[in-house]
């Protein structure tokens, strides 16, 4: 088995058929965890078919111009963090941003438990409200879903969002904006730092409404002494024209 061969990863359900309504009245289409899983586990860095449609992509981006949704805007290049801005949204979170972190965190548990077996570390609890609650009790209490706005010349440095010591492993952004129409450049950027290693870059281009899921800090790979831990830092390159927006969707709160 080579460092990339991905063992059976227990408790991911099989793809639900092709036009099937998402379950119990939620936000997400059929979604192939089996696979994503496989992606996750070679690369640190899926993604998935579109999450969301246009309308919904236009709303989330009018949010932004809404203050009372969030509870800070963060300027980048204060922080020289890049150049552009984002805002934490405030509880309560708005649809379908809370339905999005209550829908995709049970399968990215699954894979987020996998992973800790694999490195003998803590496991996460099956239900996000049961996370949420094992934040708070780690005085992590506020939300962490985002949205992100670049102009012309915007980037984002290479970073992890850890916000305290309780940190799920696994996050999802969701690009609201068409590449090559709406904006030009801004492509996501992720560096794998492997031990005794050179750094591995890796680029992915989004379309309107799909979802990137990553690797918030490490992962493990498989190496001749057993299971390592490999870092994952991400970002986004220089938006050259227009604007682009993201919905970032963490699962783990903050301090």
């Amino acid at each position: 088995m080579n460092s990339y061969d991905t063992p059976p990863l227990p408790g991911l359900a099989e793809p639900a058929p092709a036009g099937r309504p998402a379950p119990d009245g939620g936000v997400l289409p059929p979604l192939d965890w089996t696979a994503l899983a496989a992606e996750l586990d070679a690369e640190g860095v899926a993604l998935t078919p579109p999450l969301l449609d246009a309308d919904q992509c236009a709303r989330l981006r009018e949010m932004y111009d809404e203050p009372a949704l969030f509870r800070s805007t963060v300027t980048m290049a204060r922080h020289r963090f890049g150049e552009g801005s984002y805002r934490y949204f405030a509880h309560p979170l708005p649809e379908p941003v809370a339905a999005l972190r209550r829908e995709l965190y049970p399968p990215l548990a699954r894979i987020a438990n996998t992973w800790a077996a694999r490195l003998g570390e803590p496991e996460f609890p099956d239900r996000h409200e049961d996370l949420v609650a094992a934040c708070a009790a780690a005085g992590q209490h506020r939300p962490t879903p985002l949205l992100l706005r670049y102009g012309p010349g915007g980037y984002n440095c290479l970073h992890q969002d850890v916000y305290g010591d309780l940190t799920f492993p696994l996050q999802v952004a969701v690009l609201l904006d068409r590449p090559d129409e709406d904006f030009t450049g801004g492509e996501s950027v992720f560096v794998e730092q492997r031990p005794r290693a050179q750094s591995r870059p890796l680029v992915r281009r989004p379309v309107q409404g799909q979802g990137l899921i990553f690797t918030v800090h490490h992962r493990p790979v498989r190496s001749a002494r057993g299971w390592s831990r490999v870092q994952l830092r991400h970002g986004v390159s220089a938006v050259h024209s227009g604007r682009r927006h993201v919905l970032g969707v963490i699962f783990h709160d903050a301090r």
